[in-house]
């Protein structure tokens, strides 16, 4: 053994959390990127834990049941749009009229991803859920009676209330002109 303390083995000094004395820490990984997952995992184990479904919750428990979250929603996103339809009734027709309701999902969805990427979040929320479909013609008209808990409401200012700008750019002409005379008439500085 050598006069700094350090065996043949070359382990060196720790510090109070096991990491070398002075190293740069590493950035921690979540679980969800180690497994390649895009649902939460570590959310998962918590809801796991916190539900009380067994006394104990194995490690490989949450990232299992994440995989196969995500597997199911990729399979509901993928769904053959006949094979699925849900009837909506029309008050203006009285009529039952069958929808394809995965097309109108994948449409919701798209579109709602679209708000989301234009707002630069990579999460859609209900807020993006309602732009999506009030800014579409079609579903705004389909889904005009919903409300989207959370959602708001869309941006909109009367145009009355907007101040003229041709009037406003004519006074601005005439009142540059008339303020420079009186910085023309400010006596210089005196030395």
């Amino acid at each position: 053994m050598d006069s700094t303390g350090t065996g043949a083995g070359g382990k060196g000094k720790k510090g109070a959390a096991g990491r070398k004395v002075g190293g740069p820490r590493k950035k921690s990984v979540s679980r969800s990127v180690k497994a390649g997952l895009q649902f939460p995992v570590g959310r998962i184990g918590r809801y796991l834990k916190k539900g009380r479904y067994a006394q104990r919750v194995g490690t490989g428990a949450p990232v299992y049941l994440a995989a196969v979250l995500e597997y199911l929603a990729a399979e509901v996103l993928q769904f053959e749009p006949s094979s699925l339809f849900v009837l909506i009734w029309r008050r203006s027709i009285n009529s039952c009229v069958p929808i394809r309701f995965a097309s109108l999902f994948d449409q919701v969805l798209e579109l709602a991803g679209n708000a989301a990427r234009d707002n630069k979040k990579t999460r859609i929320i209900p807020r993006h859920v309602l732009l999506a479909i009030r800014n579409d013609e079609e579903l705004g008209k389909l889904l005009g009676g919903v409300t989207i808990a959370h959602g708001g409401v869309l941006p909109n200012i009367n145009p009355v209330l907007l101040p003229k700008k041709t009037a406003e750019k004519a006074s601005s002409v005439g009142s540059k002109e008339a303020k420079s005379p009186k910085k023309a008439a400010k006596s210089p500085k005196k030395a």
